[in-house]
């Protein structure tokens, strides 16, 4: 089966900053991706329809005739047999939508784009789907329990006599409520089990003194430091360290926030990384309800939330002791340091801090980039190149 995964233009818009640099069916919620999922519950040969200057990385491969399936790269199959079904047995035409949004469409790519469906079907079941940026972490908790489920745990090591198991270690079905996956490390932890599973990947390492309260992933090669604590629906991507206070975090991947400082309620992108003692709030100080910056709207949108805290994407930084408040986002590719609170949405490419900011010159930027991404041994491919000049052209339209 030839499926595309697509973007739907206002859902991509609403989910930047962390949008700007890959397509919605890659952020990680949960322990994995949502194309990951979509992989595990209806096998097919993947691609992606996104905005035109990430196709160079992330492209469609189409099917000259009708035996293309587009699924809405923003909806979470939840692992639901009767949710997949529904969709791979779409015929020629025919389109699935749920609560007005398309979720599926078969056929060809100019039915597609021009919207034309021969017939209608509604998906009457309950749906997830990310629509904000926050619905990352709301979201998270349920997720990882979910992905957890369809792991095969036959592998899973045990745990050392050095650490610490709070509550059952099997579930009524007889499964581990704790997975360690072959090559990682965990020693001298606490780990309570009572509200959820916890994940830990191939090769990850959970140092000393952490306390881990589930549900919680740490993916591949990615580390908790020395005195951790992590709180629930709290998940880490591969190839990141993570130090201090997380509650209800996502990081996407290979970003750092390696000392103490509090991160919660927050979604973090890839190669970013948080200074010793950078402090991000979650909460007013009045209790009431943020407003988050909303890039299709071009101004601060309100929600019904009490708890946001950083949006932060790729490729940006915070020097040490910096302090975020309530909701803030971040752009692409900005270095924020310096003492005082930073205003609370700060655009791409930007460098400073509560005395004011600068434009980021691309050039640094990508001499920045490359030594960064070389420490995990990645390189910065021409393709990426192109993407964040795209975004770099485009960045001043969102201020």
């Amino acid at each position: 089966m030839n499926i595309i995964l697509f973007d739907a233009p206002e859902v991509r818009e609403n989910l930047l900053p962390l949008s700007f640099t890959r397509p919605i069916a890659d952020f990680r919620v949960g322990i994995t991706t949502i194309r990951s999922k979509w992989e595990r519950i209806l096998p097919g040969d993947y691609s992606y329809i996104t905005a035109g200057y990430l196709s160079e990385k992330y492209t469609a491969t189409v099917d000259a005739g009708d035996e293309n399936l587009f699924v809405a790269g923003h909806v979470i199959p939840d692992y639901s047999p009767a949710f997949a079904e529904s969709v791979a047995t779409l015929g020629v035409g025919e389109a699935l939508f749920c609560n007005g949004e398309l979720v599926a469409f078969r056929g060809s790519r100019a039915s597609f784009d021009e919207g034309r469906h021969s017939s209608v079907k509604v998906w009457e079941g309950s749906l997830t789907a990310i629509h904000f940026v926050y619905d990352v972490f709301l979201n998270n908790g349920d997720q990882i329990v979910k992905d957890y489920a369809m792991l095969d745990v036959a592998d899973g090591q045990p745990l050392s006599a050095s650490n610490t198991l709070i509550g059952d270690a099997f579930d009524a079905a007889g499964r581990p409520m704790l997975y360690i996956a072959p090559g990682a490390t965990v020693e001298g932890a606490i780990i309570n089990v009572k509200g959820g599973p916890v994940y830990i990947g191939p090769d990850a390492e959970v140092m000393e003194g952490c306390c881990l309260r589930g549900p919680v992933a740490l993916c591949e090669h990615a580390v908790f430091n020395m005195g951790t604590k992590v709180y629930p629906a709290t998940t880490v991507g591969p190839w990141s360290k993570m130090g201090g206070e997380l509650n209800n975090a996502v990081i996407f991947g290979y970003s750092n926030k390696a000392h103490d400082g509090f991160l919660g309620n927050a979604v973090i992108g890839e190669w970013c990384n948080l200074g010793a003692d950078c402090v991000a709030s979650n909460l007013k100080n009045d209790y009431s309800k943020v407003r988050v910056w909303n890039y299709a709207q071009h101004r601060f949108q309100r929600t019904d939330l009490q708890f946001c805290g950083l949006i932060m994407g790729d490729h940006s930084k915070a020097g040490i002791n910096t302090m975020f408040n309530t909701a803030t986002v971040v752009g692409v590719g900005c270095n924020i340091h310096g003492s005082g609170f930073p205003r609370t949405f700060i655009p791409s490419f930007s460098e400073g801090g509560a005395a004011g900011f600068s434009d980021v010159q691309l050039s640094k930027f990508f001499d920045i980039a490359e030594r960064v991404m070389a420490r995990r041994h990645k390189e910065l491919t021409e393709a990426d190149r192109h993407i964040f000049e795209s975004i770099f052209e485009i960045a001043d339209t969102y201020k």
